[in-house]
Formats: C-alpha cells, sequence, structure tokens
C-alpha cells in the first residue's frame, strides 16, 4: 500500500462540479492499493501517518502531529499511483488491487483514522475527480507499507 500524503492549509474534492468535501489544516492523503494489501498493510500507514510529527511547533520546528494539531484528513483513493512507469510510454496498473479489494482497504483505512480521533472526509471511490489543495510548506511524503 502507498500513500502519497501533502501537509495543506485546505483542500476539497469536487464530483461533477459538486464538491463534495473539504478540509482546512491538515493532510491530503492520495492511497493506492496494490495486490496483496491487507488491513494490516492500511493499519499499518494510517498509524504512520496521523503520527508524523510534520507540523510545525512553536519554534518552527516539525514536531507536531496530526493529533496535536487537531488537524483533519482528507482521503482519496488514488490507483494511478501503483503505476509501473519503467517500460515503454504507457504506464502499466497491472500492481494495483482490484476495485473490490482497493475500495474495502480504502474505507478500512478511513475508519480506522476515525477511531483514532481524526476528523476524516473522503473522495468518491472510483468516481472521476478534482482535488484541490493548499500545500503549506510544501510537504510532501512519499510512505508505503512493509513488504511482507
Amino acid at each position: 500500500m502507498k500513500a502519497i500524503v501533502q501537509r495543506v492549509n485546505k483542500a476539497h474534492v469536487t464530483v461533477d462540479n459538486t464538491m463534495i468535501s473539504s478540509i482546512e489544516t491538515g493532510l491530503v492523503v492520495l492511497l493506492g492499493v496494490a495486490h496483496g494489501d491487507t488491513e494490516k498493510d492500511a493499519q499499518y500507514l494510517v498509524d504512520k501517518i496521523i503520527n508524523l510529527r510534520i507540523f510545525e511547533d512553536d519554534q518552527e520546528k516539525m514536531n507536531r502531529s496530526l493529533l496535536d494539531v487537531n488537524g483533519e484528513l482528507l482521503v482519496v483513493s488514488q490507483f494511478t499511483i501503483m503505476a509501473d512507469c519503467r517500460k515503454g510510454r504507457r504506464p502499466s496498473f497491472t500492481d494495483a488491487a482490484p476495485p473490490e479489494t482497493a475500495c474495502r482497504l480504502y474505507r478500512f483505512f478511513a475508519d480506522r483514522a476515525t477511531s483514532l480521533g481524526v476528523a476524516v472526509k473522503k473522495g468518491k471511490f472510483q468516481a472521476n475527480m478534482d482535488v484541490s489543495l493548499v500545500n503549506q510548506g510544501p510537504v510532501t511524503l512519499i510512505l508505503e507499507s512493509p513488504k511482507n
């Protein structure tokens, strides 16, 4: 499982010209699910992401977590981050999990974050979305669950 995490001042998701989710201070997570990923992978990433010390403290050091700043989480399913672009010019998505598995783990990820006290908003699974954000810093990180 792979996540692209961006620290934001604000973000929102639009589907068919209608805003479906928005957050203020927090993190946008673009989440990709691979073949073989499990709830254990999702749990690992949620715990890692919400506890990452990537928000500034009073000394302007990245020393506070999403939980520390009472920030929000916007989770967007994005199978394209599982693309393999090493051969040819067209990305291969064979590493991405099938939609049923990806949807289940995407929901598990969001539910796990909610259960840990984070305000969670989501995109719409398998929809053509417009994601707008103000990346603060900018801070962008790529995280992966451990390989089994």
